[in-house]
Formats: structure tokens, C-alpha cells, sequence
């Protein structure tokens, strides 16, 4: 027997073709988010004034980011932010499915010679570029190519199976058990998670003749059933908001393939109109599923919304969490690495916490509640506490050892401890006092201005967020990037307060009554932003990676 015939290896080349395609999605979609993640975040957020451009921007943003998944990890972001509602969500989700069909049936195409182009290319612009964003783009071309290269890759490891008559006996199987395809296709796809990826790979094996179309119908379904699954299981702790959400999705996309399997196996019906090839039929069918279900259920999303509530009410009593325990531990303060391991963890509540009290004070300034400001007080009052004790027990640190240095690591993790708790008295003191203030006065934002500042407040909570991962991956690169973006923010806020002194000179009533507000709101999110990176100096400062001003080589 010729051994590239060998089953061994018929396994392994396909096993390696299908996890080159799994990881070079995941690399295109990892080099938009890193590029323009940013700018994806405030498109998204910022076409939710009706649901159908809601749901053309989640299709845009699914095209870019090559995942349906990635677009409803931000959409969740957003629905847990107060930034958009229900309604929004649901259509962006939606439009999402849809835009992760039409980038299946673009990366299907043959493109010969220009794989070598986008792999060359990709790999002369990442090496050569410096600059952050260029970087990316050469990482986004990379993927590309090599999505293209395991989906000929794949092809010519099918070729072999294609006489197989053990191979042929499971795919005939297969065409008489739709349901259990349709499963395995599922539970792929959730697995790998990558719908896009697992229809590519069910498509080609159709093409080469090694799936039976209707095997390829049915896992290709399947595949949207495990697509939504994904979503699912990465917001299950997600507020009910996010939930209910994509629990709709969830049934719509699963049950709608479902309904779409029965059809197809239990009516006759003429496949052939759907392309001229296998592939092309399958795609073309997942691209028709996702149209029908956006065309049957965007104009339904407010019953079904309506629905979702009734069916995932609110948390009783959500506020009510219980004593905190602390992961301060008294007995390890002798052993310093440990200790500052309890240290961090303890500064990681503590910044989880001041993101959910940004997420809760900005709808502060459109609808003022009384309810919401105490919490948020007593919220401040706690995190300093946790700051005090913190600093306590990190002042206690000793080591055994009398070479050892823990002081500078000790006085490193306090400062830090103390700039996170000015950022909650950012928010507490400041953020809302404002919003009060802007209530009491009956005093409203010109359009234009409170876009910016919703925006603004976008950006902040992004670095927020970026700042909880350098505490705790203590990574270079990330660090890098955050104070790379405290020097951004700078400049957007400077950008920010030009924009409202240009509406002023014009006479705007509105810019002109909340002025002192605007400007003040603008400086306490600069400030909270700062407290953030901030988080990034002393990981940088002990790597050399700091001047006295500025970013090395920057």
C-alpha cells in the first residue's frame, strides 16, 4: 500500500489541514480586533438609531472580524453598559449570523497565485512596519492566505479517502441519519469555536466529492446550531440583559436550523437551484438560511424580546451578594511571591468593580437615579477599604531571606492600589456629582455633544477593561499599549473640548447650559483613564521601557 495512503496519515494531513483553517480564522479575526477594535466598538454602538442599521452593521462587523461570535461578545459589552438596548442587540446578533455567511462563501473562492501575494506581503508588513495598527494589517493578510492555503491543503488530503470504502460507508450512513450529522456538525463547530471555520472544511470535503451534498446540508445547518452555541456558553454569568439576547439568538439560529433539516429531508426539493457544485449548494444554503432568518424575525425582535423578559425576568434581590471574603492571607505575608499573589488578586476586585461602577454611573446623566448614586457611593466607601487593607498587609510583606528586595514590589503594587481607588472617587465623587448636578438644573446635551461623550466614556471603559489585563497577565506588550492609549486619550480629550468650544462660538443653547458640565465630565474620564495606566509603569519601569516622559522608542 502507498504510504500517503496510509489511514495514519490521512488522519494527521487532515487534522493538521482543518487546524491550520481553525487557527488562521482566529488569526485574521484576532488582527482586526487588535487594529480596529476600537473603531468596530463605536460604529457598532452608534448605528443602533433603528434596528435595520443595527443589523447592517453587525453584518458589516462580522464580514471584518471573519465571527458572528465576536460581534455578540461586544454587542454583550454594550447591552451590560446601558450603550444600547435589547431591540439593538438582537438585530446586531442577527446581522452578525448573516455577515459570518457571506465571509464563508468569499474565503470558498479559488484565488490560485494571490495566496502567495497575501503571504508574502502579510509576512513583509509585519516584520518590517513598527507601528502598531501596520503590524496587524500584516497579520490579517497573513491569515487570509493561510485560510486559502489549509483550504487547498485540505483538498488535496481528501483525494485518497475519495476511493475509500470505509470512508464511503460512514458518509452513506451519514445521509440516512441527518440528525446525527447535523449533531456532530454542531458539537464541531461549538469545539473549534468557529462556525465560519467548520463550514469552510464541511464545504471543501462536499467539493472533493468526499461528503454526499445532503451530509454537507445537514452538518452545514448543524454548524449554525453550534455557532450560537458559542455565544451561549461564553455569557452564561452575563447579566439577564445579555442573556436574554442570546438565548434568542440561540433559539431562533439552532431551532430555525432544525425546521430547515426537517424541510430539506422530509420535501423534495430542487438543491440544484441553489448552485453547480457542492460547495457552492452548501454555502449558498447557509447563506439562504441566515438571510430567511433575519427577513422572518428582525421585524418580530420586539415580541421576541418582549418574550425573552418574561421568560429570563430580572434577579430578585441581585443586590444582595453577601459578605466579601477577602484573598488577603495573613500566613503567607513571609513569602513574598506568594503574598503579592494575594495582593493582585485582591486589586482585581477591586478594579472589577470600579468598571461596573463606570458602566452604572454614565446612564447617570440621561435618566438621574437616587438609587444608583448611593450604591455607587457605598461602593467607593468599600474599595477604599479594600485599598487601606491592602496597603496594610502589603507593608507586612517580609522575606526570609535578607537579600531579597521586597519593598520596591511592595510600594509598587500600593501606588498602584492607590490610583485605583482614585479612580472610583473619580467616579463617586466627581461623575456623579455632576450628573446630579445636570438633573437638578433640568439641563440636556446638545446631540452632537453627548454622542462624543458617550463615545468618550466607550473609549475610557475599554482601557479599563485593558488595564484588569495587564494586573493580571502582567504581559509587556499589553502594558505597552495601555500607556500608548493614556498619550490618546490625552489627545482625543483635547480633540473633544475644541469640538464643544466650536458649537459654543456658534451659539448652540444647549452646549452653551452644560458647558461646565461637558468640560468637567470630560476631565474626570481623562483622569480615571490615567489611573488606569497607571496600572502599566512599574511593569514598564522595571524593563527599561520607560523615558522620563514618554515611551521608549515611541
Amino acid at each position: 500500500m502507498d504510504q500517503t495512503g496510509a489511514p495514519i496519515v490521512f488522519i494527521l494531513n487532515m487534522a493538521a489541514s482543518a487546524a491550520l483553517l481553525i487557527w488562521a480564522v482566529r488569526l485574521v479575526r484576532t488582527g482586526f480586533e487588535r487594529a480596529f477594535g476600537g473603531q468596530l466598538r463605536l460604529w457598532l454602538r452608534r448605528s443602533t438609531s433603528n434596528r435595520f442599521a443595527a443589523a447592517a452593521t453587525g453584518a458589516g462587523a462580522a464580514i471584518l472580524m471573519q465571527s458572528s461570535t465576536a460581534v455578540a461578545i461586544l454587542m454583550a459589552g454594550f447591552l451590560s453598559a446601558g450603550a444600547i438596548g435589547s431591540l439593538s442587540g438582537l438585530a446586531i446578533i442577527l446581522g452578525a449570523d448573516l455577515g459570518s455567511a457571506v465571509v464563508a462563501l468569499i474565503l470558498n473562492f479559488q484565488i490560485g497565485a494571490l495566496t502567495s501575494l497575501l503571504l508574502l506581503a502579510g509576512v513583509m508588513v509585519f516584520l518590517q512596519s513598527s507601528a502598531r495598527r501596520i503590524r496587524q494589517i500584516g497579520r490579517i493578510l497573513i491569515g487570509l492566505a493561510l485560510i486559502f492555503l489549509s483550504l487547498d491543503l485540505i483538498r488535496d488530503a481528501s483525494q485518497p479517502l475519495m476511493q475509500s470504502t470505509g470512508a464511503g460507508a460512514i458518509m452513506l450512513y451519514l445521509s440516512g441519519d441527518p440528525i446525527t450529522a447535523f449533531l456532530l456538525a454542531a458539537l464541531f463547530a461549538w469545539l473549534v469555536h468557529s462556525s465560519v471555520a467548520a463550514i469552510l472544511l464541511f464545504a471543501t470535503l462536499a467539493a472533493q466529492g468526499m461528503m454526499p451534498v445532503e451530509v454537507a446540508f445537514a452538518m452545514v445547518l448543524g454548524a449554525n446550531l453550534g455557532g450560537s452555541m458559542i455565544a451561549f456558553f461564553l455569557t452564561l454569568k452575563s447579566s439577564a440583559v445579555v442573556r436574554r439576547v442570546v438565548w434568542t439568538n440561540l433559539a431562533l439560529r439552532g431551532g430555525g436550523a432544525a425546521l430547515m433539516l426537517f424541510v430539506l429531508v422530509s420535501f423534495d426539493l430542487q438543491t440544484s437551484m441553489l448552485g453547480s457544485t457542492p460547495d457552492q449548494q452548501a454555502l449558498n444554503l447557509h447563506l439562504l438560511f441566515n438571510v430567511l432568518l433575519l427577513v422572518a424575525f428582525l421585524p418580530l425582535a420586539t415580541i421576541l424580546m418582549w418574550v425573552a423578559n418574561r421568560l429570563v425576568p430580572d434577579p430578585a434581590g441581585s443586590e444582595a451578594a453577601g459578605a466579601r471574603r477577602s484573598a488577603l492571607a495573613p500566613e503567607v505575608q513571609n513569602q513574598p511571591r506568594r503574598a503579592f499573589a494575594c495582593a493582585l488578586r485582591e486589586m482585581v476586585e477591586m478594579s472589577n468593580r470600579i468598571e461596573v461602577m463606570l458602566r452604572d454611573a454614565m446612564p447617570l446623566f440621561e435618566k438621574y437615579d437616587e438609587t444608583v448614586a448611593q450604591r455607587l457611593h457605598h461602593e467607593m466607601q468599600d474599595i477604599a477599604t479594600i485599598s487601606l487593607d491592602i496597603r496594610i498587609y502589603l507593608s507586612g510583606v517580609r522575606s526570609t531571606d535578607p537579600n531579597e528586595d521586597t519593598g520596591t514590589r511592595s510600594f509598587d503594587l500600593s501606588g498602584v492600589t492607590v490610583n485605583l481607588e482614585a479612580g472610583a472617587d473619580i467616579i463617586a465623587r466627581k461623575m456623579v456629582v455632576l450628573a446630579n448636578k445636570k438633573d437638578a438644573a433640568s439641563l440636556n446635551f446638545s446631540k452632537e455633544g453627548w454622542s462624543e461623550l458617550r463615545d468618550f466614556h466607550d473609549v475610557v471603559l475599554r482601557n479599563v477593561q485593558h488595564g484588569i489585563s495587564v494586573l493580571m497577565s502582567e504581559d509587556l506588550g499589553l502594558a505597552r499599549e495601555l500607556v500608548e492609549q493614556k498619550e490618546n486619550v490625552r489627545d482625543l480629550e483635547q480633540s473633544l473640548q475644541r469640538k464643544h468650544l466650536r458649537r459654543l462660538r456658534q451659539g448652540m443653547t444647549e452646549s452653551y447650559e452644560t458647558s461646565a458640565i461637558h468640560l468637567d465630565l470630560l476631565r474626570a474620564l481623562k483622569a480615571l483613564n490615567t489611573s488606569f495606566a497607571m496600572i502599566a509603569y512599574p511593569l514598564l519601569s522595571d524593563m527599561g521601557e520607560l523615558r522620563p516622559s514618554r515611551l521608549s522608542g515611541s
